[in-house]
């Protein structure tokens, strides 16, 4: 079964950057046929949405991100970033990709982001 593996969280000081990758587990699965969101769940909070990019490379973010992050993909690389620069200490949370392929949704597991000095 393919699943999104997230990669690139860490402890990052406020006011710092950090790069989030996901890819499919599998080749046979491409990014670039739909849409790809990020999503963050902060400890006790609802998971919400950061951004999405479609298929054709709009992007569309949270109030709260706006400004700060990047949603982008490489294609040949098979691949979605969120850049997230400015970070502060309500950006901490475990964020996720997400994508709907013919109905399904898949999710991976998660890559964690504290933000700390």
């Amino acid at each position: 079964q393919v699943q999104l593996v997230e990669s690139g969280g860490g402890l990052v000081q406020p006011g710092g950057s950090l790069r989030l990758s996901c890819a499919p587990s599998t080749n046979i699965f491409s990014i670039s046929i739909g849409a790809m969101d990020w999503y963050r769940q902060a400890s006790g909070e609802e998971r919400e949405l950061v951004g999405r990019i479609t298929s054709g490379g709009t992007t569309n973010y949270a109030d709260s991100v706006k400004g700060r992050f990047t949603i982008s993909r490489d294609n040949a690389k098979n691949t979605v970033y969120l850049q997230m620069n400015s970070l502060k200490p309500e950006d901490t949370a475990v964020y996720y990709c997400h994508t709907n392929s013919y109905g399904m949704d898949y999710w991976g597991k998660g890559t964690l982001v504290t933000v700390s000095s």
